[in-house]
């Protein structure tokens, strides 16, 4: 069995978030394999599930997202080598897709959890969202929407990073990092 797990926060004020691309990417696995919601309130997430993939959202928010991971992991014995994160990340430019094993996280709160609890040794498909000119300004800048123009482009990139993770399922992280690997939306679109 296979966890995707998207890192994000829950509610209507969240959704279009640089911090919730990791939502986004689920909500797009979800409708891709008609999913069915599956969560129980010891799950502290949303989860859904198709024939052998599951998908998680954590409704923990953000730095508590490895309190929900924990708790589905469990129930369905997953060993951290079924776990593959979709996350964001401040040090690659807009529209970066990159995959890895383990790592640090980069100060990253929603890694800092799951690290904490479950160990780091998972299987990342890291977002690049861009970063803002001063590091003060971090917090404001993940919990703020994408542009106009970079929602514009969300759909295709979106769309891209599903099928990646699909890849990533099937084939390994070797093959995928070959294949699927870019360094921003204007190679996506080239």
């Amino acid at each position: 069995m296979t966890l995707f797990v998207g890192l994000g926060n829950p509610g209507a004020s969240y959704s279009k978030n640089r911090h919730n691309i990791g939502f986004q990417v689920i909500d797009r696995l979800i409708d891709r394999y008609g999913a069915r919601n599956i969560s129980k309130n010891t799950f502290q997430g949303e989860l859904f599930k198709s024939n052998e993939l599951l998908f998680l959202k954590p409704a923990t928010y953000m730095n508590l997202s490895g309190k929900s991971l924990f708790a589905v992991m469990q129930f369905y014995k997953i060993p951290l080598e079924g776990v593959i994160v979709i996350h964001d990340d401040l040090d690659l430019p807009f529209g970066a897709v990159r995959f890895k094993k383990g790592g640090g996280n980069g100060g990253h709160n929603g890694l800092k959890s799951l690290d904490l609890l479950v160990g780091s040794d998972y299987l990342r498909v890291r977002l690049g969202i861009g970063k803002p000119v001063h590091k003060s300004q971090v917090a404001d800048y993940v919990l703020s929407d994408f542009s106009p123009q970079e929602s514009s482009a969300l759909p295709p990139w979106i769309g891209y990073i599903a099928d990646s993770c699909e890849m990533l399922a099937t084939a390994g992280l070797d093959e995928t990092k070959s294949k699927r690997s870019i360094k921003s939306m204007e190679s996506l679109v080239s």
